[in-house]
């Protein structure tokens, strides 16, 4: 597997990196790849089907100045900001094996990510477990059923060839301004019980460099992705991803 860590500071431009490496490999181009990105400044994404008034406080944002994007897979919308690690594989997908199907996928990866960010956690760490379908979250002493706070979350995205699984890790984020930009969300897993954002959220605490090196040693993601579609990715963020058409939808 080759890793890719994306040079593209603008939002538009992450997020078209996704939909654009899929499609590269789909089209026999590239192969299995890990690719890592870090927020640099703050925007709402939406899941593909999110309604925007529904799940988005509109007037925070606008209040902020705080852009809102839509991505190409499903899934709630997030908060993205510095201090948030974001991760994307693009997979094969094959008959007999593990990606044959989207539960089979969802249980693949998240048990591989899970030992991964455990392992960064280090023997002395919060027990991290997978929550929900695609959830990540950390055990906290308490041991009623709202034990457990959610610090990652994960979609998917399917072609006939090849996957795309992406997610966000918290790790040293501002989790107040979740609760400020963010409504409660219209589905909910059922360990988070109804809990605000400030009840449910929680940071790893951890650098992004030693996630990055965990997750790629899971992945054995060593060499560099060669001839990435740079051009493709452009072209997608300006004509996609930057376009209100697409962003505001639902």
């Amino acid at each position: 597997m080759q890793r890719f860590d994306l040079p593209f500071p603008s939002p538009a431009g992450l997020l078209a990196a996704d939909e654009a490496l899929l499609d590269w490999c789909e089209a026999g181009h590239g192969g299995e790849t890990l690719v890592f990105w870090e927020p640099r400044e703050i925007f709402v994404v939406a899941g593909y089907a999110n309604k925007l008034a529904t799940e988005v406080n509109l007037a925070a944002c606008a209040k902020r100045g705080v852009p809102v994007f839509r991505r190409c897979t499903g899934g709630g919308t997030v908060v993205q900001m510095p201090g948030g690690l974001n991760y994307s594989l693009i997979l094969r997908i094959t008959e007999e094996g593990p990606t044959r199907n989207i539960s089979s996928t969802n249980g693949f990866i998240m048990r591989k990510n899970c030992e991964a960010v455990q392992s960064a956690m280090g023997s002395g760490g919060r027990q991290v477990s997978v929550r929900g379908h695609t959830d990540l979250a950390v055990a906290t002493p308490n041991t009623s059923p709202t034990a457990f706070l959610k610090v990652a979350g994960n979609s998917q995205r399917r072609r006939k060839h090849f996957l795309l699984f992406h997610g966000t890790l918290l790790l040293n984020c501002d989790l107040a301004l979740i609760s400020e930009l963010l409504r409660m969300p219209s589905l909910q897993p059922d360990y988070r019980a109804s809990r605000s954002h400030g009840e449910f959220v929680a940071n790893l605490n951890l650098p992004a460099p030693a996630v990055k090196t965990a997750l790629a040693r899971a992945w054995q993601a060593e060499g560099g992705l060669a001839n990435p579609p740079l051009a493709d990715i452009a072209r997608l963020a300006r004509e996609k991803y930057s376009a209100r058409d697409w962003n505001y939808k639902f």
